[in-house]
């Protein structure tokens, strides 16, 4: 089985899974007693933030293996990881904002947990401009790993951010207290399905991503090879030019010396000839 056909099937599936996930969320679970309809985003909001998280820390780990090995594959599937992470911390914090609303009275409020996650936003962020801004050189790949793999320190912050701080952010999953706020076990099983369905869309969002980047590596290693035969193209000409120059010079050399000794040998021919012939009157008038 190719790799296309492994993508396409991937695709299916998270096409499934998306489908029972939507099913789920807007008829099967029941809807929250305090907040109302609106608490559903909640489905959306918190797989996004699972993916999200679990982006960044692909990230750093291929930033780990790239630096550990210098294999470009490993730098392939960290920008890749980065990419994807960043389109779903974007969601998180919009998904996040349109539940705050209705919620809270206000689109965002410097909360620690919204604020560590604007931080690692920016963080991944500046990642992508600085990849953008070196291009494919290899020292910028290894610069690109040492940002992904600090910036990733800021995950456990944003996870652990409503212990730590005071916050009006609810902990859903696991409360203060130790237990969950979802006692109604449909919850449950809405949220497992909505997260099998996002982790299901992120790795086939990070396969598209990632093949796309091998091919533009494979793409580039041929241009340059294609720039690498047109370099010896030119130093080959160069060569060929400067050694037909030297070949003319030097034959044009050898036909003047030739020419030239043809003249001296005429000279002394002649010069003998009148030295004989005013011997020869020399002689004559004695």
């Amino acid at each position: 089985m190719n790799g296309r056909a492994v993508r396409l099937g991937l695709g299916l599936v998270t096409l499934a899974l998306m489908l029972v996930a939507l099913y789920m969320v807007f008829v099967y679970v029941p809807t929250e007693a305090d907040q109302g309809i609106v608490q559903r985003i909640f489905y959306f909001h918190v797989p996004c933030a699972w993916v999200a998280f679990a982006s960044f820390a692909l990230v750093a780990i291929a930033g780990i293996f790239y630096l550990w090995l210098g294999q470009q594959v490993w730098d392939d599937l960290g920008y890749a990881a980065a990419e994807t992470g960043m389109v779903f911390c974007t969601l998180v914090l919009v998904t996040g904002s349109i539940w705050a609303k209705p919620i809270w009275g206000a689109w965002w409020t410097w909360d620690s947990r919204l604020t560590t996650t604007l931080i690692l936003w920016l963080l991944y962020g500046g990642y992508l401009v600085l990849r953008a801004m070196v291009g494919d050189s290899e020292q910028g790949a290894r610069f690109g790993a040492v940002v992904g793999i600090v910036a990733a320190i800021d995950v456990p912050i944003v996870i652990v951010s409503v212990r730590l701080w005071r916050t009006i952010h609810p902990a859903v999953l696991v409360t203060r207290q130790g237990g969950h706020g979802l006692e109604d076990p449909r919850m449950v099983a809405t949220l497992l399905v909505s997260l099998a369905a996002f982790t299901a869309l992120f790795i086939w969002i990070l396969c598209l991503r990632f093949v796309t980047l091998r091919m533009h590596t494979r793409l580039t290693r041929e241009k340059s090879m294609d720039n690498l035969s047109y370099l010896f193209a030119a130093y080959a000409i160069i060569f060929a030019v400067i050694f037909g120059y030297v070949l003319f010079i030097w034959r044009r050399q050898v036909a003047l010396e030739a020419e030239l000794r043809a003249m001296e040998a005429r000279m002394r021919a002649l010069t003998e000839t009148a030295g004989a012939a005013r011997k020869a009157e020399s002689r004559a008038g004695s």
